[in-house]
């Protein structure tokens, strides 16, 4: 396994060797100051960014943008789509923009939104390269994500718990993943009544065990490790393909120098004790269902960003007066 091999580097340097960085922010300050590769946003980053002095602006633009009279959901596709290209000039990689999770549960619809929300960023001159569109990880939103693969509109399948959501979303053909390490630690600590080391982390261990699947049988499908708790969650997992970090962690990061072993490498993946598996939609289905934990945290994370939309709604009817 690779360590560092520069004494001194910090190790958000270290990780950054084998781990694509990303910001999990709308804030444009902080992805300045850590120059992440890519950033992400959500509803409730969007929702926290725009009550912000710095950044109200981006709301005026987006009702003027959107014309006199348009929907409010009009508005606020602009408004996600005009925090994206701010964040595209700072980061030279993608931002994962998310759509709708009232839509989680349609399929046309979803598809709908998200060639809305690409077509916002090429009539303002970004390739739909540069963009993933963050869709649940639902049954109806994985095979979204895969009939939008084929017309080259990459995803971004959020609010990821389980092994089959992740083995769905492979077989779809979708870009990337984004496991929730912390929200699957929160409801192990509730559960167990106790805290986990990084090592036993049950989030960790879900993420290196999809890692481990999809090198092994060649998934092309990026897998982002998303929302940490503690620092230590994201050592465990460095070098995974992709990791999407808080300022908070990322200042941790950058202020510690000890050592960052490798620890999830695609040659050791490939030689992992795992079989292959397959998940129609009955089976998708009940096998979610058997996982109390993936089952109630994706409807808890629908129902937080909904619910989040729907301030951003009221946002923009205030605006309007």
């Amino acid at each position: 396994m690779a360590t560092t091999a520069a004494t001194g580097s910090t190790q958000l340097e270290q990780l950054q060797r084998y781990t694509k960085v990303v910001a999990d922010t709308a804030d444009f300050e902080s992805m300045r100051k850590f120059a992440p590769q890519d950033a992400t946003t959500n509803p409730s980053l969007i929702l926290k960014a725009i009550t912000m002095p710095q950044h109200g602006w981006l709301l005026d633009q987006a009702l003027k943008n959107a014309g006199r009279g348009a929907s409010a959901d009009h508005v606020i596709d602009r408004l996600l789509v005009g925090f994206g290209l701010e964040i595209l000039k700072i980061v030279p990689g993608r931002v994962s923009t998310e759509m709708d999770a009232r839509l989680s549960f349609d399929i046309e619809a979803s598809i709908a939104k998200a060639r809305a929300l690409v077509a916002l960023y090429e009539q303002s001159g970004i390739s739909r390269e540069r963009v993933l569109i963050k869709v649940a990880s639902t049954w109806e939103g994985i095979q979204a994500a895969g009939r939008l693969a084929r017309e080259g509109i990459h995803c971004n399948l959020t609010l990821l718990f389980s092994f089959p959501q992740a083995v769905a979303c492979a077989e779809a053909g979708v870009q990337l993943i984004s496991p929730f390490v912390g929200r699957i630690l929160d409801w192990h600590k509730k559960n167990a009544g106790r805290d986990f080391a990084p090592a036993e982390d049950p989030g960790v261990l879900s993420v290196r065990r999809i890692y481990e699947y999809y090198k092994k049988f060649g998934h092309r499908t990026e897998v982002m490790g998303a929302s940490f708790r503690n620092k230590g969650e994201i050592l465990e997992l460095a070098g995974c393909d992709l990791l999407t970090i808080s300022p908070a962690l990322l200042d941790e990061l950058a202020a510690a120098t000890d050592p960052v072993p490798r620890k999830l490498d695609p040659k050791a993946a490939a030689a992992a004790d795992l079989g292959r598996v397959t998940f129609d939609e009955p089976a998708f289905r009940f096998a979610l269902n058997e996982d109390a934990m993936a089952t109630e945290k994706t409807a808890e994370g629908i129902r937080i960003f909904s619910a989040d939309i729907v301030r951003l709604e009221q946002l923009v009817a205030q605006k309007r007066g």
